[in-house]
């Protein structure tokens, strides 16, 4: 295949930008006699229809200048690291800036600024639309996010509108006891979990709707998620939302996705982190840089 520099030219580049087939399949006829795959569409026959919708909110006028603030000093910030040192000596302090932006898009309070009576989130205010919808439809739902402080702020909500709820982050003890107190009880309608733990074998075929509350670098894991509840003991077909705030970070994030999508499918390297990939061109693409 060539070093890392002649794969990007010949490989990555057509194929995750301008969606090239025909490279696509040179490269998949290169890895296919090394690899054994199955997908769950083809072992299980017999699941039901699992319906992906991404929802779309706005962010809420004072958080809206909060994140144009921080964005236009991460730019900054970016742009003097790499002309000083280059790209790869300071990938963890862009990776952490970016970081902050994807905080301050679920909640400010999270990324560390408590806008005091005004600490809003607009996409906090479409989670508890969304929950409100479906809670009066009879479903019961699964909420990941990545952040345990904000699984907290979600925590507080659901206290204070008197919404019965289990629990799980990755500190949890007697995870098995919990997971099946949420299966037993019909009262229990809502499951708030970190999304690394929705990675383990965990069953809550008792629930039929996923929310992924913000995106995350790794889709596969997104995928896991969903799958605590798409599997085997589903009788019902699952819903699966994924919110992301409109102008941020998180619609360039799900459009890399997407991008990439189309090569780690191909060539079945879904389990990789997107986020430990991302070259120069990348970052700015997530922070629109010119």
């Amino acid at each position: 295949m060539g070093g890392p520099k002649k794969f990007k030219e010949r490989y990555e580049i057509p194929i995750t930008k301008f969606q090239d087939k025909a490279q696509l399949a040179k490269l998949s006829a290169r890895i296919n006699p090394f690899v054994l795959r199955r997908l769950k569409r083809d072992v299980i026959k017999d699941l039901p229809q699992k319906i992906e919708q991404v929802s779309y909110c706005e962010l809420e006028p004072t958080q809206a200048k909060l994140y144009a603030k921080m964005i236009e000093s991460a730019r900054a910030i970016a742009v003097k690291s790499v002309d000083e040192d280059g790209f790869e000596k300071n990938r963890m302090v862009i990776l952490t800036l970016i970081l902050r932006l994807r905080q301050i898009c679920c909640h400010p309070l999270i990324a560390g600024v408590d806008l005091g009576h005004r600490s809003v989130s607009g996409k906090m205010e479409l989670l508890k639309e969304t929950l409100a919808e479906l809670l009066a439809g009879g479903h019961k739902v699964l909420i990941f996010s990545q952040f345990v402080s904000m699984l907290k702020i979600m925590e507080e909500y659901l206290q204070r509108e008197k919404i019965s709820f289990a629990y799980m982050d990755g500190s949890s003890q007697a995870r098995q006891e919990e997971v099946e107190r949420f299966n037993n009880d019909p009262s229990l309608r809502v499951f708030l979990l970190s999304l690394k733990v929705g990675g383990v074998g965990l069953n809550l075929t008792s629930a039929d709707t996923v929310i992924i509350y913000e995106p995350w670098w790794n889709p596969a894991v997104e995928n896991q998620a969903i799958d605590r509840v798409h599997r085997i003991g589903q009788s019902n077909a699952v819903l699966a939302y994924r919110l992301i705030t409109k102008g941020t970070i998180e619609e360039k994030m799900l459009e890399l996705q997407n991008r990439k999508r189309f090569l780690m499918d191909a060539l079945v390297l879904s389990e990789e982190s997107l986020g430990k990939k991302l070259d120069w061109e990348d970052i700015k693409f997530l922070l629109d840089m010119k």
